[in-house]
């Protein structure tokens, strides 16, 4: 049942996505507004989709814990629905991801039209200084950062180290760091058509003030992070566990 059902939903996403990207395109010549209500009107109709489909959603918790103005959130990256949430639930906020998703035809030419960072990971000190004026640039607008620290998908269980590029943010920009926790992985697995039903959780943890010295908040985010992901992913494991 749960194939049958992820079937459903790939092929009637591929159809669908197909369709916006055309749709979408003379956004990409009109004013950022544009470009919002696409990543809006995109991201909802996917969620309505999965959840017509397969059951999935999802819950958001710890909302209370997201500071007013711009925050840097460092996020556990798991599954390809992560990287649709947070510009859906975080209004204006700036993703960065790697500069060679750019080249994907339609989605790279959309994700560079809403603002994304592009980082060229095989320019090592270079990429980090044009990563950290771009950001720059983007905070003093008044739009928040996205990060996935670990640099790439982890599948559930697997803890990757922190990338220095989140410590570089941190101390450059002066302003809170929010981390995430999720547990999207155990539903929407990497390089899978599995799409589980039940809901994913999405958690903000209290944040990280300015100030800290970089050994005392790698250390900070990495014992928050780690402390929270392990409770989400055993509630998603208990789930599961029934589940064929």
């Amino acid at each position: 049942m749960t194939l049958a059902r992820s079937l459903i939903y790939q092929g009637v996403y591929t159809i669908w996505a197909f369709s916006m990207c055309f749709a979408f395109l003379p956004s990409l010549v009109m004013p950022y507004a544009a470009s919002r209500f696409v990543v809006r009107f995109w991201t909802t109709s996917v969620f309505a989709l999965l959840k017509a489909t397969t059951g999935l959603g999802f819950r958001i918790e710890g909302e209370e814990n997201i500071p007013e103005g711009p925050v840097i959130y460092a996020s556990k990256h798991q599954s390809t629905w992560d990287t649709m949430i947070f510009p859906w639930f975080i209004r204006d906020s700036v993703v960065i991801i790697k500069k060679e998703l750019f080249l994907i035809p339609f989605y790279g030419w959309y994700a560079k039209k809403y603002g994304c960072i592009g980082v060229d990971r095989g320019q090592g000190a270079a990429a980090l200084r044009k990563m950290l004026r771009d950001a720059r640039t983007a905070t003093e607008s008044g739009r928040s950062l996205v990060v996935f620290p670990e640099g790439t998908r982890a599948p559930p269980g697997e803890i990757r180290p922190i990338q220095p590029g989140i410590a570089a943010l941190y101390r450059d920009l002066d302003i809170p760091v929010v981390p995430v926790a999720l547990n999207s992985g155990h539903f929407w697995p990497r390089r899978s058509l599995i799409r589980r039903s039940g809901d994913i959780t999405m958690r903000f943890l209290p944040p990280v003030a300015p100030g800290l010295d970089r050994k005392a908040f790698m250390k900070r985010l990495e014992e928050d992070l780690t402390e929270a992901q392990g409770e989400l992913d055993a509630a998603a494991a208990k789930h599961l566990s029934g589940s064929p």
